[in-house]
């Protein structure tokens, strides 16, 4: 369960934030999401806003295990830092996320590579994916090459950075999406539940059920994995399969958009370039096998074979 402890707690997502004003979720709400959660035997992570909580908020959060997502500026430990743009830097030895337009990550492969240096995992979010055309690819591709060139140079001498974009698909072996709706659901601080903050953010009309009377969500099989056709029959298993960008870019839950594809795959291809020139320095992941090659950016290209 995700518990947005502010109306002001940061993306960490595709989504963008737009509300400016605070709204503490109730202290009794929050007592009643951990209760929910601990009932459900679902772990938390709070998001909190970029200011001090009243003391009574931590000593409730404390009662409980727990992931903290914090803004960079509210300078304390976390689990998840998010930064706010490329200048700041986050603390070592955490989870940083960085969220940034295509155009504004092609200007920072040298920024990126220092800052997989320097933390336990890094997590790029691009926030506008729906925006990509034809053009971009060949860009984004030779971006990914240069980083991983960078990777390698890492590995290479003894470190073992960790980059959604790149590390994570070498290591799976089959899809690992964010869950929104079937494994994980996000309460509000409006007290209510929605399928991810997105929804939330987006129109809090959108929710489904509430700590009072619990969850209710319609159709809710369609969240499922079985029930996407494109993305079951998909190995870009590094791909966020984003529920709420799905929706808003086909009007389908459990069908990505074209633009979400194709970026998946060359992050997928760029991995599979990555892990081919890692082994040839030595022994690595001797467990897991290779990537195989494709000849396609969208799988519903390749319907054909998996129809």
């Amino acid at each position: 369960m995700i518990i947005l402890l502010d109306d002001t707690s940061p993306s960490f997502c595709h989504y963008d934030v737009d509300k400016n004003e605070r709204k503490l979720i109730g202290l009794d709400d929050l007592r009643r999401g951990i209760r929910f959660a601990m009932v459900e035997n679902l772990t938390i992570q709070f998001v909190y806003p970029d200011y001090e909580l009243p003391a009574e908020y931590y000593e409730l959060i404390n009662t409980i295990d727990h992931s903290d997502i914090v803004p960079a500026k509210l300078g304390r430990d976390a689990d998840v830092v998010v930064l706010d743009g490329w200048e700041a830097v986050p603390p070592h030895e955490v989870v940083a996320v960085i969220r940034t337009t295509l155009c504004d990550l092609l200007k920072h492969v040298d920024t990126v590579s220092d800052r997989l240096a320097c933390v336990i995992r890094l997590n790029i979010v691009l926030t506008d994916v729906e925006k990509l055309v034809n053009t971009d690819q060949n860009a984004y591709k030779a971006f990914l090459s240069r980083l991983g060139e960078a990777i390698e140079r890492l590995y290479v001498n003894g470190h073992s950075p960790q980059l959604n974009l790149l590390t994570d698909r070498m290591m799976l072996t089959e899809m690992n999406n964010c869950g929104a709706g079937e494994t994980c659901i996000t309460l509000a601080p409006n007290g209510k539940f929605y399928i991810c903050p997105a929804f939330y953010y987006e129109n809090e009309q959108h929710c489904v059920g509430d700590i009072d009377t619990g969850l209710a969500i319609k159709n809710k099989r369609l969240y499922k994995l079985d029930y996407a056709p494109i993305c079951r029959n998909c190995d870009a298993w590094q791909c966020r399969r984003c529920i709420w960008l799905n929706r808003k870019t086909t009007l389908e839950v459990n069908t990505p958009s074209h633009q979400q594809c194709v970026v998946a795959h060359l992050e997928r291809n760029a991995s599979r370039e990555l892990l081919h020139r890692i082994r040839q320095q030595g022994t690595f992941l001797p467990d897991k096998p290779g990537i195989p090659e494709i000849n396609y950016l969208d799988p519903f290209d390749n319907k054909k074979v998996w129809q």
